[in-house]
C-alpha cells in the first residue's frame, strides 16, 4: 500500500516554483493541496468538491488527503490543537 501512495502521490501532486510560489498542487491546476484540506476540514463533502471542481478526480482528492498524511508522518514537533486553532483564527 505504502507504495501505491507515493506513486499517486508523484502521479498526482506536484511543486513548482512558478505555480503558487511552490505551494503542493493537483497537477495540471492551481488547486493547492492546502486549499483541498481546507475545504474538507470545513465541511465539504468528496462530491461538493468535485462538483465545484469538475476538472479534478476523486484520485486528486485522495492524493491531497495522502499528501496530508506524509507532512505529518514526517513531523518531528507537533503543536497543540488549540494552538492550531488559535493561529487560524488570527489569518
Amino acid at each position: 500500500m505504502q507504495g501505491h501512495i507515493s506513486h499517486t502521490l508523484a502521479e498526482r501532486i506536484v511543486c513548482d516554483e512558478n505555480i503558487l510560489t511552490g505551494k503542493p498542487v493537483i497537477r495540471g491546476t492551481r488547486l493547492a493541496v492546502e486549499f483541498i484540506i481546507d475545504l474538507l476540514a470545513n465541511g465539504w463533502t468528496d462530491e461538493d468538491v468535485l462538483e465545484n471542481y469538475p476538472h479534478i478526480v476523486q484520485e486528486d482528492i485522495r492524493a491531497c488527503l495522502a499528501y496530508a498524511s506524509a507532512v505529518l508522518h514526517t513531523q518531528k514537533e507537533y503543536q497543540h490543537p488549540m494552538k492550531l486553532a488559535d493561529a487560524s483564527i488570527s489569518r
